[in-house]
């Protein structure tokens, strides 16, 4: 323990933060709204846009994937196919998932996205907007460099538990230890799924600029954390602060079985931009209690019209505002009483297919919606317009 705390008080890391993937809440944070390099964290949102492909029916696991000239050169770390040759869906997801092939992300991107890495990009970054990613732009589908590819702790926080929110039956694809494939098996790069008691997931990241990054979570109880770790100066660096910052949080919650060390005060290396943290400990990452309003289920006319999802919502005419989605319908009636306060509009309540109460307000035009979007805002209010 003392030597496990050393290695973090002497090294330099940019940025990281612990939260209760369960309800959002930010138990510890440091610089976690500043810009860095995501490196491979970006293949969670490539394996998020396949597990939406897989819930509407558009990809199936037992599908096969071609593979481009493109994708076979693509940069190491790859499982190194050629072109021509093809790939099982749930391959290529245990291939991102665990080896975190470059080759196999862009297989999945192009065969989402009409061929082209670049427009699967785009939606990528699309996508990130509606789920709640206020300061992620993607440029590729595997992390590799690029100096607008950019993401912050909270965004990739954030991203992450949508993952776990929205697609829970894929989860088990990030706790998945080794993998064999064409006769050679692939161990994960994330080392507390082998050390770390409750570890089930789940991406680890590196590129030169990036530096070392890491996702974990685990579970102790009934208790369900999340670490985000980026730019640390190594592979033991950044376990030990996951290690460290997960064990702080399971203090915090009363759910530790061991003695929490102690997170360093700021000891931070050069991201890309330097700000102080807007994400204040205690609070939720996603305000209005984890706000499920952009589930995959209910995205913008945009983000349908881009993938073929279909909408099972009740049909509405035109754009409108959506104030958030709750558990129970007293949350959402409390949101309508708040948002009618601040803006004189009472919107309405409707029963998602998650089985949670979104709070819309419906036939509006587009300038009004905007306008509505920006004064409810402007009150403090999370929420976004729809179409």
């Amino acid at each position: 323990m003392l030597f496990l705390a050393s290695v973090v008080h002497a090294a330099n890391y940019r940025a990281a933060m612990v939260a209760d993937i369960d309800s959002g809440r930010v138990l510890y944070s440091e610089h976690a709204t500043d810009l860095n390099y995501p490196a491979s964290l970006t293949k969670i949102m490539t394996l998020y846009l396949t597990f939406d492909a897989l819930e509407h029916g558009r990809l199936h696991l037992d599908d096969y994937l071609i593979v481009s000239n493109a994708a076979a050169n693509a940069e190491p770390v790859k499982l190194g196919l050629p072109a021509g040759s093809k790939i099982s869906v749930e391959d290529a997801i245990k291939a991102v998932a665990v080896h975190s092939a470059n080759d196999v992300a862009r297989v999945l991107a192009e065969n989402l996205k009409g061929g082209k890495e670049d427009n699967f990009a785009s939606l990528m970054t699309r996508v990130a907007r509606e789920i709640g990613l206020s300061r992620t732009n993607f440029e590729n589908s595997s992390g590799l460099p690029n100096d607008d590819h950019l993401s912050t702790a909270r965004d990739i926080a954030l991203m992450s538990m949508a993952v776990y929110k929205h697609f829970p039956q894929y989860w088990k694809y990030f706790g998945i230890k080794t993998w064999t494939y064409g006769g050679k098996t692939y161990t994960n790069g994330n080392r507390l799924l082998g050390s770390y008691p409750g570890c089930d997931g789940m991406k680890t990241g590196y590129t030169n600029k990036s530096k070392y990054s890491l996702v974990a979570t685990a579970r102790r109880g009934d208790k369900h954390l999340m670490a985000v770790v980026l730019g640390a100066e190594n592979k033991d660096v950044r376990a030990a602060v996951a290690t460290n910052l997960l064990n702080r949080g399971f203090k915090m919650l009363g759910a530790d079985s061991a003695p929490a060390m102690v997170v360093r005060e700021s000891v931070v290396a050069e991201p890309v931009e330097q700000k102080s943290a807007s994400v204040e400990n205690g609070d939720s990452i996603f305000k209005q209690d984890y706000d499920e309003a952009q589930s995959l289920n209910t995205l913008s006319g945009a983000y349908r019209a881009a993938t073929g999802a279909t909408n099972t919502a009740v049909a509405h005419s035109g754009p409108g505002v959506q104030f958030g989605a709750f558990s129970s319908r007293d949350a959402a009636n409390r949101m309508i009483g708040t948002v009618r306060g601040a803006t004189g509009v009472t919107p309405i309540i409707e029963t998602a297919p998650n089985g949670l109460f979104r709070v819309r307000a419906y036939g509006l035009t587009e300038s009004a919606a905007q306008s509505l979007k920006t004064k409810a805002s402007a009150s403090g209010i999370d929420c976004y317009v729809f179409h």
